[in-house]
């Protein structure tokens, strides 16, 4: 199955810990890093640290509010966390050791399922294009919540 997907990444001048522990904290950290807008709100149902957190997600995307379900798990846990959508939306974020672990290379990747059907594969397309500079955003605003924490 082939997969529609696109990434941004950034260097970032924290210590992998921080970062991860900022992204990965779903109550205190990863609110404060969505840029709003396009982001509305974040409401965590259950957990709220890593793998097992469950939230509600509310975007204002095309003039109108989306809401998605999202859960969240850790296929390497400290490195790698990825959100997967009631939409069919999938991001991943992979936060790599740099510098002997001085600093980060963060990378958020978003994907859908090539046979999700020409709609979906069509909001994806305006998706991506509306999401990268959210993403550089985001990373951005990481970047110097990580700086403040280090």
């Amino acid at each position: 199955m082939a997969i529609k997907k696109f990434s941004v990444s950034a260097l970032i001048l924290s210590p992998p810990k921080v970062v991860y522990n900022i992204i990965a904290d779903y109550r205190n950290g990863h609110p404060h890093i969505l840029p709003r807008p396009p982001f509305v709100s974040l409401k965590v149902e259950k957990g709220g640290i890593g793998a097992g957190t469950e939230m509600i997600v509310q975007m204002e995307m095309f003039s109108k509010l989306q809401t998605f379900r999202a859960t969240v798990t850790e296929p390497e846990p400290g490195r790698t966390l990825v959100e997967t959508t009631d939409t069919g939306y999938i991001t991943t974020f992979t936060v790599e050791s740099r510098d002997e672990g001085k600093h980060s290379y963060v990378t958020f990747t978003t994907e859908l399922a090539e046979n999700s059907g020409m709609s979906k594969r069509f909001e994806f397309y305006l998706m991506s294009k509306l999401l990268r500079p959210v993403y550089k955003k985001e990373l951005e605003i990481l970047a110097d919540i990580a700086a403040k924490q280090t």
